[in-house]
């Protein structure tokens, strides 16, 4: 299982968003598909809400991939 380390830009990101930034998914119409389909777990537990917020502590795993989101680092601004 490939394992990721994402970071937080904000206090969190949407499920659809995060797969489609780390290219898990070709768009975002994808990862919403994707989500929709059951294929993706947060936490250890099938999420089926596409847009659910993301937040630093969380692990999502999709298709041998494991995302481990962590929070933004100390001094980075959301607006970067």
């Amino acid at each position: 299982m490939q394992l990721i380390d994402f970071e937080l830009r904000g206090e969190h990101i949407a499920l659809d968003a995060l797969l489609k930034a780390l290219g898990l998914a070709p768009s975002g119409g994808a990862a919403k598909f994707m989500v929709a389909e059951g294929r993706v777990q947060v936490d250890g537990q099938d999420e089926l809400r596409k847009t659910c917020k993301i937040r630093a502590g969380q692990v999502v795993s999709v298709a041998g991939v494991r995302i481990k989101v962590l929070a933004a680092a100390v001094g980075a601004s959301p607006a970067e």
